[in-house]
C-alpha cells in the first residue's frame, strides 16, 4: 500500500486565507466584544488589540499583493474606525478605566507588586496618571503587606528557607529595591517575624 507524501512543493498544504477588505467598524466592533467577553482591558488598551487586527490584515493584503497605496489608505480608516469602537465601548459602560485599574492595582499588590511597579504595569497597560493613582494602594501598610507577599514569593525574609547571613539579607534588600520598594519598607518586612508575617498575609487577602 502505498502513503501519499508531501512532495516539497506545498501539495496538500493548506493555502491561506485571502485578505478581503479591510476590516470595517462592524467587524471591530465584533472582535471588541470578542475580547472583553474573555478579558478585562482599558480603552487604550482596547484600541491597540483592534489596531493589531487592522496590521494584521496589512500584512496579509500585502503579501498577496494588493497595491500598498491603498493597503495604506484602508488601513489608515480601519484604525479610525478602531478608535471609535473602543471609545464607543468606554461610553456604553463595557470598558471601564478606573474598574480596570483597581482591580489590577489590588491584585498586584497582593501578588506582591510595590507601588511603583503596579503604576509602571497600569501606565503600560494606557490608564492615564490619575487614574492610576487614584486606584494604587495607600498608606505604607497596604506597601510593607505587598512587601511582605513578595517576600514570600521570593522565599526571602521571614519566608527564608534557613536563617540569612548578612550576604542573603543584602541580596534580599536589593531584590526589593528593584522591586520597587523603598528601604525602609523593605527592612521593615525583612526583619518581621514569620507568624506575625504570615497572619498580616492572611488579614491582607481577607480584607
Amino acid at each position: 500500500m502505498s502513503i501519499d507524501r508531501d512532495d516539497g512543493k506545498g501539495r496538500g498544504r493548506r493555502q491561506p486565507r485571502p485578505a478581503g477588505q479591510a476590516p470595517n467598524a462592524a467587524r471591530l466592533r465584533e472582535a471588541a466584544l470578542a475580547h472583553l467577553a474573555r478579558f478585562a482591558a482599558t480603552e487604550a488598551g482596547l484600541r491597540r488589540v483592534l489596531e493589531r487586527r487592522v496590521d494584521r490584515w496589512a500584512r496579509a493584503a500585502e503579501a498577496e499583493g494588493q497595491p500598498r497605496e491603498a493597503i495604506a489608505a484602508a488601513a489608515a480608516r480601519a484604525r479610525a474606525a478602531a478608535a471609535e469602537v473602543a471609545a464607543a465601548m468606554t461610553a456604553a459602560g463595557a470598558v471601564d478605566d478606573a474598574a480596570f485599574a483597581e482591580s489590577r492595582a489590588r491584585r498586584l499588590a497582593r501578588a506582591g507588586r510595590s507601588r511603583r511597579a503596579i503604576a509602571a504595569h497600569l501606565s503600560a497597560k494606557g490608564v492615564d496618571a490619575e487614574t492610576a493613582a487614584a486606584a494604587l494602594p495607600e498608606g505604607e501598610d497596604a506597601e510593607l503587606d505587598a512587601a511582605l507577599a513578595f517576600c514570600r514569593r521570593r522565599r526571602i525574609g521571614p519566608f527564608a528557607r534557613a536563617a540569612e547571613d548578612l550576604d542573603a539579607r543584602r541580596k534580599a534588600l536589593a531584590a526589593l529595591a528593584r522591586g520597587g520598594f523603598a528601604q525602609p519598607v523593605a527592612r521593615r518586612a525583612l526583619s518581621m517575624d514569620p507568624a506575625t508575617a504570615e497572619d498580616r498575609l492572611l488579614a491582607a487577602r481577607r480584607g
